[in-house]
């Protein structure tokens, strides 16, 4: 994720900012050119003051309907007969919000959906609504178990993402987490998990990377259902470490390459926010290792080897700032070879895709 800079007075923003701190100007996301943009009002809307506006300069803006609800900052263009940002645009079902608790919930998937969009935008990657586009667009449901008799199933079918809106509350989150032996569980975790099954149909599903995906993952027709039945009954086999980034991942081909899209989506975002923020990584200690772990993030990565270069000092070092913290290592994955290759698989496909 970037920093932002208010365009009238210079102060530092960040992405979720609705108004400048330091001069209370108005603030507003614009998709198009990936920028927070300081805003005048105007009749009828907002104008984008100042160097910058992508190809709003000049034009008035209003801002996405739920806006009002409190849960987005993004834009769209006045003149259009569109509420919704592109964010929000991709919501089907939102939760009652009746009850209090459940309106601050929402707002936490809101914010990491956002998140989530401002990534795959910055990949290049299309994000269609399946109101524009029905068979191949994507949806969001957010459903609470308290509304639903039969419970809510995390999942993706063609396009449709259902979220349990229990995961947004921290203590049932940690809950599941420590019921399901896993060492990593966050909000932004479930939507970069589930759209990689998304983005799976769109870019693997019978194409040209249909077969160097089986040859890399395994055989994604072995029975679903089966495969995870046999994985909560058994558990992952002995050895896993080796070949998966997760234990979930061991469970079925198509399970491996969500997580491993996922975590290629927690790189390049933590990547690009150490750069933002002018990290450098340089050991005071151990010449020999310190030397092999000195890396400056505020220089771009011109590849895929470099990029996982720059990774492991990274966690290295916010690990161990967490351990110092006693809190649990931000990161507490190891990267083999073997799953090395298959994030690269992840990088090039996105490249080939994107023609990046």
């Amino acid at each position: 994720m970037k920093l932002f800079e208010c365009q009238n007075c210079g102060q530092l923003l960040y992405f979720e900012n609705v108004a400048c701190e330091k001069c209370g100007h108005r603030l507003g996301f614009d998709p198009q050119s990936l920028s927070l943009i300081t805003l005048k009002e105007a009749r009828d809307g907002w104008k984008p003051l100042g160097r910058l506006g992508g190809s709003w300069r000049g034009s008035k803006v209003r801002f996405c309907r739920n806006a009002e609800e409190g849960v987005c900052n993004w834009l769209v263009p006045a003149e259009g007969s569109e509420d919704y940002c592109i964010a929000c645009r991709l919501n089907r079902t939102i939760p009652d919000l009746g009850p209090p608790e459940n309106r601050d919930l929402w707002r936490k998937f809101e914010s990491a959906k956002h998140r989530l969009v401002y990534g795959l935008l910055r990949l290049g990657l299309s994000v269609p609504s399946k109101a524009d586009d029905p068979d191949g667009g994507i949806a969001f449901d957010f459903l609470s178990p308290q509304a639903e008799p039969d419970g809510v199933i995390t999942g993706h079918e063609s396009g449709l993402i259902t979220l349990n809106l229990d995961e947004a509350d921290d203590a049932k989150r940690e809950l599941n987490r420590k019921n399901l032996h896993e060492p990593y569980r966050t909000v932004l975790g479930h939507f970069r998990h589930e759209i990689g099954h998304y983005y799976w149909d769109q870019l693997v599903a019978n194409g040209p990377w249909h077969e160097r995906y089986r040859a890399m993952f395994g055989d994604e027709s072995l029975d679903y259902q089966v495969a995870l039945q046999q994985h909560y009954q058994n558990g992952p086999a002995p050895g896993w470490q080796e070949n998966y980034i997760s234990a979930y991942a061991t469970s079925h081909p198509w399970e491996d390459f969500a997580e491993t899209w996922a975590h290629y989506m927690h790189i390049t975002d933590t990547l690009e926010t150490a750069g933002a923020f002018g990290l450098k990584v340089e050991p005071q200690a151990g010449r020999k290792g310190a030397n092999r772990m000195a890396v400056d993030y505020a220089r771009r990565a011109p590849d895929f080897d470099t990029m996982m270069d720059r990774w492991v000092p990274l966690t290295t070092a916010l690990n161990t700032l967490n351990k110092s913290m006693g809190a649990r290592d931000l990161y507490p994955f190891v990267l083999t070879q073997t799953i090395t290759a298959k994030l690269r698989f992840v990088h090039d496909l996105i490249a080939d895709s994107t023609g990046r």
